[in-house]
């Protein structure tokens, strides 16, 4: 069992914050897989302060999308209680700040993984967070900003003496992006230097590089993000990958899920970018993807999935 300050878990499987994709109908499919803490996509406390349509979107929920996670994004302390004080009226179980993000219109800001460059900093913006939650606070960092300065003992050392209750840690630096490898020794340096939970990310696209991060670092949960783009059997923590009738029904499941949140006319188009996710590994997809990419009404798209019905994974035997 996992415990994140007063939160239990029984799944050390977490399913990340993705921007454009983890709302509500993706959250709830996943779940239904085995997913059980998972996040809404990262929030700029700035935009929590608009009141804007999108982001109130953003943080809907339900009574089976428990436990929740929100993750903020800022390093204002004026724009950081006031998101706090707005979140008051939000039902959720567990707020992440983030200290990782390496997009540049993001750390030119001075926000995400700009702070991994000033240690203190981002323990006083903590310690607030802290001090004004109603619900545990746990920290995303990465191993540093690069390759010559890995400080993510140091930074998770200020964290947990702020008061966090878990340390997500994403294994490259900044300037690596998405790129690279992932660093285990330092994942796992941080795992032996700390009292609370760390949970580790990067490069899980499998099963079995679920369980290299954990053998590897000793981490105590693994954050899955892209490996549960199109496959949410992730959860299942299957060996193989689901053939396309199996795949087909997940699809059906999730579009009617969009159509019920977001309405037909948006939902279709929002749709497109997960079935190319969903039809990943199967022979000669291309011109199924182009016709799904064109779809515009519900209609149209069964009519795409339906036919996807008769597609061979990779390796798999025609016939």
């Amino acid at each position: 069992m996992l415990k994140i300050g007063n939160l239990r878990l029984n799944s050390r499987l977490i399913l990340a914050p993705m921007s454009g994709i983890s709302d509500l109908p993706f959250r709830l499919l996943n779940r239904k897989f085995g997913a059980e803490l998972a996040f809404v996509e990262m929030i700029n406390v700035r935009s929590l302060g608009y009141n804007s349509r999108k982001t109130s979107q953003m943080l809907s929920t339900n009574k089976e999308d428990k436990p929740l996670g929100v993750q903020i994004l800022g390093c204002e302390q004026d724009y950081i209680l006031r998101a706090l004080d707005i979140l008051k009226s939000y039902k959720y179980d567990i707020l992440d700040f983030n200290a990782a993000c390496p997009v540049k219109k993001v750390t030119r800001r001075g926000e995400g993984a700009s702070l991994l460059k000033d240690p203190l900093k981002l323990q006083r913006l903590l310690k607030l967070v802290v001090e004004n939650s109603r619900v545990p606070v746990t920290v995303k960092i990465r191993i540093g900003w690069d390759k010559n300065s890995i400080n993510a003992r140091e930074v998770a050392l200020y964290a947990q003496g702020a008061g966090a209750s878990a340390l997500f840690i994403h294994g490259r630096t900044k300037t690596q992006g998405y790129g690279g490898e992932v660093d285990y020794r330092v994942i796992r340096q941080v795992k032996k230097s700390l009292d609370i939970p760390v949970i580790a990310s990067g490069n899980v696209f499998s099963a079995g590089l679920a369980e290299k991060m954990f053998d590897e670092t000793g981490c105590d949960a693994v954050l899955v993000a892209r490996g549960a783009l199109g496959n949410p059997w992730f959860f299942r923590k299957a060996k193989e990958l689901p053939q396309a009738d199996e795949v087909a029904r997940a699809m059906l499941e999730h579009l009617d899920s969009c159509i019920d949140f977001y309405g037909a006319r948006n939902a279709v188009s929002i749709f497109h970018k997960f079935f190319g996710w969903y039809s990943r590994g199967f022979r000669k997809i291309r011109r199924l993807r182009e016709k799904a990419y064109r779809a515009k009404t519900r209609q149209e798209m069964c009519r795409v999935i339906e036919e996807f019905r008769g597609y061979k994974r990779v390796g798999q035997k025609a016939g």
